[in-house]
């Protein structure tokens, strides 16, 4: 791949995200080409060729192997893949909360708090401090850490106080935070995409349906 990777996706976060997300802790400048309607979406179906990737896991793998944020061996790989795809379930209940009708976002949120704060953050939290390292995997920043982190501050805009027992994991958010390429990232004005508004909704209803 030469020159800056290109995203083609809608204006809003989706399953883009966590490839935005890992993209800046590896420090890669990327476009983005936003799709608007039904046809851009046909169009690009029709012209994908060559080194373009489709699928997110294999995005995300692609990026992790290239930038060195997928450990240094296939039992570290394994081991990321297995925390990465763990919080897979999570962070979909998330990713579906702003597109779901008014009478089930009560019911999805209340699942997130319960199955964040009871099972998932939880088992992180003991993962970290079973190693008392400072990243999940091989004491060295991953794409397992990068991907926990985006879906942390996810989970926190819809939970507030989702982390207020969870100092490791807390301590891992701050960590990542402060690199200075995500740094960077979490500035306003940057690529990070805010929680999908109405005007966002419209027009993934435009291009999906």
């Amino acid at each position: 791949m030469s020159g800056k990777p290109v995203l083609y996706y809608f204006d809003g976060r989706g399953r883009m995200e966590s490839i935005r997300w890992l993209l800046a802790a590896a420090g890669v400048e990327f476009e983005e080409k936003f799709l608007k309607t039904r046809d851009d979406l046909e169009k690009l179906r029709n012209e994908i060729d060559g080194m373009k990737l489709v699928q997110t896991r294999a995005i995300l793998n692609y990026i992790a192997t290239k930038y060195n944020l997928y450990g240094k061996d296939m039992k570290e790989r394994a081991i990321i893949d297995m925390y990465t795809e763990g919080v897979m379930d999570l962070d979909e209940m998330v990713l579906y909360q702003p597109y779901l009708p008014k009478e089930e976002k009560e019911g999805n949120l209340a699942k997130i708090k319960d199955k964040s704060r009871n099972r998932y953050f939880p088992a992180y939290e003991k993962v970290l401090k079973s190693h008392g390292q400072d990243y999940l995997v091989g004491n060295k920043l991953s794409s397992a850490d990068v991907y926990l982190v985006k879906l942390l501050y996810h989970v926190e805009e819809l939970d507030p106080s989702a982390l207020a027992n969870f100092p490791l994991l807390k301590a891992l958010r701050t960590r990542v935070s402060n690199l200075p390429t995500v740094k960077k990232f979490l500035q306003p004005g940057s690529q990070r995409k805010p929680f999908e508004d109405e005007k966002c909704l419209e027009t993934t209803r435009k291009i999906f349906h």
